[in-house]
């Protein structure tokens, strides 16, 4: 998982949406002799059997439960404005507990068991949740809030294990890094590679790490000309302030925070720089107008890759099992899966076309792909308010559980699905 930054700012209200023409459909698969057959004589035959697997899995997925994260009987000590209905802004799955956080700062959490609401985590009538973290190093959700009574400015973290959710006890957690100020500019970053956390206090300019385990404090950097940090496995970038012509960088070591290289590398004067991150021991630097450089911090060789053709992207994420930097990803990195809608203005699209793809990131092929013309008739669709076309048309976050091989997507609705076999 990529390091998850939360800053103290206003949440920006945001939902990235893909684009993408219809694909054509896959072979169909006559029986099981003709799948083996293929596999048999790949020219890839583990990458071709898992392919196959993955389509297997995904081949008869159907809507299964849905979940309404508003409620305004329950929500009725909550501040008015966090009771309105809004759009789900993110899911996280925990064992057999979703948890879904809507736009306005509501948070429930759902039981896969019951199938039943367990509770709401908003501690009080003014928290607005901005975001979550499922710690798995200890079993508990970590949410991160700000408050009416503070003016909604410092973020506040709190962490409550599992099980005590699990029983509808979410007051039972306690609060982390109450001694931090977390105002604006300031932030948390959850690192669940490193197991570390990340915060800065722009009060006095301190950057402080502490282990994800206990969250006791491992060190601290206190100083003012320290712009941006990066987080890459075993190691974090120092982005000092720009100079003239360069612009001065650390790389330390992320147990203990030593010094492992400094250096300055060299810039086009007044341009500015569109972003610098690291991905192991290479530094991707981007100017304004300029080509892509890619530096190695090891022997300081570099290449550079044409501004034709790299486009600036808005974020990045890295995989590093497989040495690429991609967008959505499975912890294994091995699948893509992302939710596609089609362009209103293209009359060749067809009619509900919106669809949930799973993709080989090596090929970047369609394994399966749900869509509302693609499922079966729904058993039970009386218990749904939405039909599996509505559920799919408007989706607002996306999360996939590995381990029970389910997909939860959030409408603007705020109604939560669940798709599985």
């Amino acid at each position: 998982m990529e390091a998850r930054r939360v800053s103290a700012n206003p949440r920006p209200s945001c939902v990235r949406r893909v684009l993408a023409r219809k694909r054509p459909k896959p072979e169909a698969s006559a029986n099981s002799a003709r799948k083996l057959q293929r596999r048999e004589i790949s020219a890839l035959p583990c990458r071709a059997f898992s392919a196959s697997t993955t389509r297997e899995r995904f081949r008869n997925i159907q809507l299964q439960e849905e979940f309404d994260t508003h409620d305004p009987k329950e929500m009725g000590a909550l501040l008015p404005y966090l009771i309105k209905r809004s759009e789900i802004i993110e899911i996280v799955g925990a064992s057999d507990i979703i948890f879904a956080l809507s736009q306005s700062g509501v948070c429930a959490a759902f039981s896969r068991v019951s199938n039943q609401r367990i509770c709401f985590l908003n501690g009080r009538p003014d928290e607005v949740i901005r975001s979550l973290f499922y710690n798995k190093n200890n079993d508990s959700l970590i949410t991160v809030s700000v408050y009416g009574s503070e003016n909604f400015s410092a973020l506040r973290c709190r962490t409550t294990p599992i099980e005590y959710i699990r029983r509808a006890k979410p007051d039972a957690g306690f609060p982390l890094f109450e001694t931090e100020s977390l105002k604006w500019p300031g932030f948390v970053e959850f690192d669940d590679v490193n197991g570390k956390v990340l915060t800065y206090s722009a009060q006095d300019s301190t950057y402080k790490v502490f282990d994800l385990k206990n969250y006791t404090l491992v060190y601290s950097i206190s100083d003012k000309n320290v712009q941006e940090i990066k987080i890459s496995p075993g190691i974090m970038l120092l982005i000092y302030s720009r100079k003239k012509s360069c612009i001065p960088l650390e790389i330390l070591s992320i147990e203990d925070g030593k010094c492992l290289k400094s250096f300055k590398h060299l810039l086009h004067r007044n341009k500015k720089v569109d972003f610098i991150e690291q991905f192991n021991e290479k530094l991707l630097i981007k100017q304004e107008g300029e080509n892509l450089q890619i530096l190695d911090v090891r022997n300081f060789q570099s290449i550079e890759v044409s501004r034709s053709e790299f486009v600036t992207p808005s974020a990045f994420i890295f995989l590093y099992e497989m040495q690429l930097f991609l967008t959505f990803r499975s912890r294994n990195q091995d699948l893509i899966i992302s939710y596609c809608k089609a362009d209103p203005n293209d009359p060749s699209s067809e009619e509900n076309a919106c669809s949930i793809n799973i993709s080989e990131i090596l090929t970047g092929k369609c394994l399966a792909k749900i869509k509302a013309g693609s499922l079966c008739k729904q058993k039970n669709s009386s218990k749904f308010q939405s039909t599996p076309s509505e559920a799919l048309g408007d989706i607002t976050a996306l999360y996939y559980d590995e381990e029970r091989e389910e997909i939860y997507t959030g409408n603007r609705q705020g109604f939560l699905h669940v798709w599985s076999n």
